[in-house]
């Protein structure tokens, strides 16, 4: 199994990708954008979801070319994921969401341990971008979940102070 591990800053939109000491990759979005930007060794894609209720990812090479997409569950703990016409499942282990796998039907497996600023991936494979797109998932639904709070928060402090 091979080893990597990320770091994120408190107020950074990229992750850092590093396999020992020596970072071999990001993956950089900012917040609420619809386009990511990812590099893993030497190797660019860019995610850019669309939609609105029903949102799914695009996957594209550096040349702009679509070479798969990110199909998600409305109950944001799942998703699939189609690049070059492999499939695999991505999908969150245990009720904290700090912990996540995806599968492939050619054996692939990922399996990661994060939280808001780091996190370690075991990968039986170097398809680095399976193991980008299993980050961007996790990264959407974070994004997703503190938008969530956000609308239901608000109106509830708005409302205490008026």
């Amino acid at each position: 199994m091979k080893t990597l591990n990320w770091k994120k800053g408190l107020f950074s939109s990229t992750y850092q990708i590093y396999s020992g000491s020596k970072q071999i990759g990001s993956l950089s979005s900012r917040s609420f954008s619809q386009t990511s930007e990812a590099e893993m060794n030497g190797k660019k894609y860019t995610f850019r979801t669309k939609g609105f209720f029903k949102q799914k990812t695009e996957v594209y090479n550096e040349f702009g070319k679509l070479i798969g997409d990110i199909q998600y569950n409305s109950w944001m703990t799942k998703a699939q994921i189609s690049l070059d016409s492999k499939y695999y499942y991505w999908k969150y282990n245990n009720m904290w969401n700090t912990k996540w796998t995806i599968q492939g039907d050619d054996n692939t497996q990922i399996n990661a341990c994060t939280n808001s600023f780091s996190g370690d991936i075991e990968a039986n494979t170097d398809d680095e971008l399976a193991i980008l797109s299993g980050l961007f998932v996790t990264n959407y639904y974070m994004q997703m979940s503190f938008s969530v709070m956000i609308i239901v928060f608000i109106p509830i402090f708005m409302s205490m102070v008026n």
